[in-house]
């Protein structure tokens, strides 16, 4: 790597869509400030490839299979080194909300101009928080985000229909700490059995952002 290249800003782009990814990755190296170092389909082969090579920043699509984006993040965000991440997706609904909770460092609307994706991750790579107006107060509003990490992880087993024996299996918890976890889902949410739990899962939107 040349001098010059040390100085641009290293970053890797995940998206399902190979053309997508293509487009994308052209437009980057054209722009002398930025060097893509990789490009991914999957949210596993980002992160293989974020704990072995020096970046920056990321870029990545919020429906990055297998994984998913909104775990890749979490799983980002246990290591010291891990490069800032941009979430391109659309800005209309929750998901510029979704991004920020899941601890991503900006969003960038598909729909908006390829340039302001460069002036993103520009600012993030600088250190700055970049999202479309988000009302702050709505962040912990639902109870949804009051979930800890091992009841979200619970909550979701649990609307795929598993009995408590399944859900102890896997979690990796005894039966007594499932039936914990539950009540304490159901306390948090509101709700008073599996049924309800399982409706409020869908209905909060918490399922389309894994899939």
């Amino acid at each position: 790597m040349s001098a010059k290249d040390d100085t641009k800003i290293k970053i890797m782009l995940a998206h399902s869509n190979p053309l997508v990814l293509t487009a994308m990755s052209e437009f980057f190296e054209r722009s002398n400030k930025f060097s893509v170092v990789a490009t991914t389909a999957t949210a596993e082969g980002f992160l293989g490839l974020a704990m072995r090579v020096p970046l920056d920043v990321g870029i990545i699509d919020w429906k990055l299979p297998q994984l998913g984006a909104e775990k890749l993040i979490e799983v980002l965000r246990g290591y010291e080194n891990a490069p800032k991440i941009v979430v391109y997706g659309d800005a209309e609904g929750d998901l510029p909300r979704l991004a920020m909770q899941a601890g991503a460092a900006g969003f960038a609307s598909r729909s908006g101009a390829v340039e302001g994706l460069l002036d993103v991750c520009s600012d993030v790579a600088s250190g700055k928080m970049v999202f479309p107006f988000v009302d702050i107060r709505q962040l912990n509003q639902d109870p949804i985000y009051s979930l800890s990490k091992k009841e979200r992880q619970l909550l979701e087993a649990l609307a795929d229909g598993m009995s408590n024996r399944e859900l102890s299996a896997e979690l990796d918890i005894s039966i007594n700490t499932v039936k914990f976890h539950l009540s304490n889902i159901y306390d948090k949410l509101g709700v008073r059995n599996r049924g309800q739990a399982t409706a409020y899962y869908f209905k909060s939107g918490m399922a389309s952002s894994q899939s």
